[in-house]
């Protein structure tokens, strides 16, 4: 298990000051992150406690989820590592072969079925 834990659904009004007392209740805490938001500079809601050891870190998680905190009854989980962001072009859109240059369809692609309308006054 990893030593690092994420702590969900806080109340605005917790400090990092009272999430470091709760966990470490379980044992040794390294670091305490309460995530801000950067317009307000209120709480986001969740937090990252980093316990001393993976085993601290699996007592804390047993002893502190569902516990309440706030007014509101916290969530515990090991937290993942950061995933990278994925490109929005770059990836699940296939380029290759869909466009023609001048204009020209793809020669697989249909005729359609309305024929187009011509601007002007009808004959």
């Amino acid at each position: 298990m990893n030593s690092r834990l994420y702590v969900g659904n806080l109340a605005p009004n917790v400090s990092e000051a009272e999430l470091r007392a709760l966990f470490s209740r379980a044992g040794a805490v390294t670091a305490v992150e309460l995530m801000l938001d950067p317009a307000s500079g209120q709480s986001r809601g969740y937090a990252f406690v980093t316990m001393a050891t993976p085993e601290l870190a699996a007592a804390a998680l047993n002893a502190f989820h569902s516990y309440e905190l706030g007014g509101r009854y916290i969530t515990v989980t090991e937290a993942r590592p950061p995933q990278q962001a994925k490109g929005l072009i770059s990836e699940g859109f296939e380029t290759a072969g869909s466009f023609r240059a001048g204009g020209q369809q793809h020669k697989s692609r249909k005729p359609s079925r309305y024929p187009q309308r011509r601007r002007g006054r009808r004959p």
